[in-house]
């Protein structure tokens, strides 16, 4: 178990556009094709991204300020969208207007999908990046190479850390899936007087969930699962797990088979995603893209 506390000094600018901070919470194992990043973004000028898409899975919540998905789909402040691997979208415009440089805050979770593609770490990624900038440049999400010719910085970069061309799962969902947990009904967790949970979906045959989880100031919660992970962040509130103090945006990673014990001092709620293990298909699904947008998205 690996729990992370709020820490507002360990901000990273890691987006290629220069105008998001990260905050790296939690991270897997860049040697399985489970490996994830947990991430709180934070936007500090106006932002903007062509439309693309990515060979991974995400899960995205604005915990303040909203986000432009693109094509007239905002993802609201408090709202859960589900990214599917291979799925486009954007472009995105997100300009602060009244907002404060760093007010708007988003709890971003990138995953490797079901499609078993894996999911390239921060420190591959920093690696080569340094690495491909001593013979070409990036210029926002692209990267010019000496002879003129411009590619999609991620190809470029999935290229230069494991030798072969990124592949884009065809999407299996036609857009973002978006929840409003403010719809779904508080329901009690058998066994746990004083803690209920919104269950808001499951995603993918891997089976991807997510819900909110609520403990009443007194009370205390038990989590256990023998195959999934669990990867929790308090919205809110204030309590203790395996003799740590957990607050406001402290991240919790819960391993297979490993139990959380948590009891709050004050009402608590928490955001939970459960990540069950990848399954190998008999016969691999050979249904993907090697450019990072097919023709008919590149022209809508």
């Amino acid at each position: 178990m690996n729990i992370v506390p709020f820490d507002d000094s360990n901000w990273k600018k890691d987006h290629p556009t220069g105008n998001i901070a990260f905050q790296h919470m939690l991270k897997g194992d860049p040697a399985s094709p489970e490996n994830f990043m947990y991430i709180l973004g934070r936007q500090d000028a106006d932002f903007a991204m062509p439309r693309h898409r990515h060979n991974f899975d995400q899960i995205r919540l604005p915990i303040r300020g909203d986000m432009n998905i693109g094509r007239g789909i905002i993802l609201r402040e408090g709202e859960v969208g589900y990214f599917a691997e291979g799925l486009a979208y954007g472009p995105q415009e997100d300009p602060l207007g009244d907002a404060a440089p760093g007010e708007r805050l988003q709890l971003v979770l990138q995953f490797g999908g079901a499609s078993n593609y894996g999911f390239m770490s921060i420190e591959q990624r920093r690696q080569a990046w340094a690495e491909l900038s001593k013979i070409g440049k990036f210029v926002g999400p692209h990267y010019h190479r000496p002879d003129g010719s411009v590619e999609w910085g991620l190809n470029t970069v999935w290229e230069h850390v494991f030798g072969v061309k990124l592949k884009y799962p065809r999407p299996r969902y036609k857009s973002p899936i978006i929840a409003d947990p403010r719809y779904f009904n508080w329901l009690r967790l058998a066994g746990a007087t004083g803690v209920d949970h919104k269950y808001l979906g499951a995603f993918s045959e891997r089976g991807v969930w997510t819900e909110m989880i609520r403990l009443r100031a007194g009370a205390a919660w038990t989590s256990t699962d023998p195959r999934s992970r669990r990867l929790l962040v308090a919205l809110s509130g204030a309590g203790e797990a395996a003799g740590q103090a957990v607050g406001r945006l402290t991240a919790i990673d819960v391993g297979p088979g490993e139990t959380l014990r948590l009891s709050a001092s004050s009402e608590m709620e928490l955001f939970l995603i459960g990540l069950p293990p990848i399954e190998i298909p008999a016969v691999e699904l050979e249904e993907y893209d090697l450019e990072e947008l097919p023709a008919e998205e590149s022209a809508a």
